[in-house]
């Protein structure tokens, strides 16, 4: 793990240098002295519709192994996104599951494979966002292949995940062999926690759960797509709607780099590389990146607050209940 952090910690600085690098912090002042502070509420407002969207469809993912209160998922939501950006390494990815263990009865395991889930369907659909939107843009040539690449190794994943949660038993009977060599004590506790984790997967196993979460994630990302779109208008910036397609695209690619806390570095860097796709200068794109990242961390740590006190969590805690 501190191999992991040291790694994080020294990528985010080398993306802070190359975000930095030529820069005139003069310009960047002047770019936050021309911000149009009327779009703000809204900005925020979608950012928190945003964070009430993404609640809501956990809980579609969690419903196969019990309905969960939306206030509850609401809380738990706001604090693991909290955890996110507060722990290095995107190691707060555990702290949602643990604490949904919290107010359910739903075992750690089994919350952790509705993260997947969650993941998986969120990569999906930017991926088809990117392959609809970068064919009808002069973008770079590798970028649509790669698109493409990935969106049809996801659709792979998916098809296996269906296939895991259909055909359960015939799959825990693949991995009999490999359990069987472990010492039995190890042995029945990996079983345990390999079919709790599959009872993540549930909704794969539901058509019509399964389209309304699809459909839902389609919604939260145009949503994303949306606040960038204000935010280009509140920062002067006169570019086109797919513009903030694919500033999201390379956002969201950038972000899942584990880095420093906060996704300091890699949060800049992605958008100073998507905004020069559309010739926005270096200058301009620090200024968007920072009035951006200052914004969507805000949001996050503001409701993580509020909700921290009934949800309190602790490394220790998180690393014995990853091992029951």
């Amino acid at each position: 793990m501190k191999k992991k952090l040291c790694a994080g910690l020294l990528l985010s600085a080398l993306l802070v240098y190359l975000s930095i690098r030529g820069i005139d912090f003069a310009d960047v002042a002047g770019g936050f002295r021309a911000f149009r502070y009327g779009f703000l509420p809204a900005i925020l407002a979608v950012m928190l519709l945003m964070q009430l969207l993404r609640s809501y469809r956990w809980g579609l993912i969690l419903r196969p192994l019990e309905r969960v209160d939306q206030l509850s998922l609401f809380a738990v939501t706001s604090v693991g996104f909290l955890a996110i950006i507060a722990i290095p390494a995107r190691l707060g990815e555990v702290v949602r599951p643990y604490l949904i263990t919290k107010k359910s009865g739903i075992r750690m395991s089994s919350a952790v494979g509705t993260i997947v889930v969650e993941r998986v369907l969120d990569s999906l659909t930017v991926l088809f966002i990117a392959v609809f939107v970068l064919l009808f843009t002069p973008l770079p040539a590798w970028l649509v292949r790669s698109s493409i690449l990935f969106l049809l190794l996801t659709l792979a994943l998916v098809s296996v995940m269906i296939l895991l949660i259909v055909r359960r038993e015939a799959s825990l009977r693949v991995l009999g062999p490999l359990i069987g060599k472990l010492p039995p004590r190890y042995a029945e506790a990996t079983q345990r926690l390999i079919c709790q984790f599959l009872d993540g997967f549930r909704i794969m196993a539901d058509p019509a759960l399964l389209l309304s979460v699809a459909w839902l994630s389609i919604v939260i990302w145009l949503v994303d797509v949306y606040a960038i779109y204000l935010l280009f208008r509140a920062v002067n910036f006169q570019l086109p709607v797919v513009a903030a397609f694919v500033l999201m695209i390379i956002l969201i690619i950038g972000i899942a780099i584990p880095t420093a806390p906060g996704f300091i570095g890699n949060w800049h860097y992605s958008c100073i590389l998507g905004l020069g796709l559309f010739g926005v200068p270096k200058t301009d794109a620090l200024t968007f990146a920072i009035i951006y990242h200052i914004l969507s961390v805000a949001v996050v740590i503001v409701l993580g607050l509020l909700f921290l006190p009934f949800n309190r969590f602790s490394l220790g805690d998180l690393s014995r209940q990853s091992a029951s």
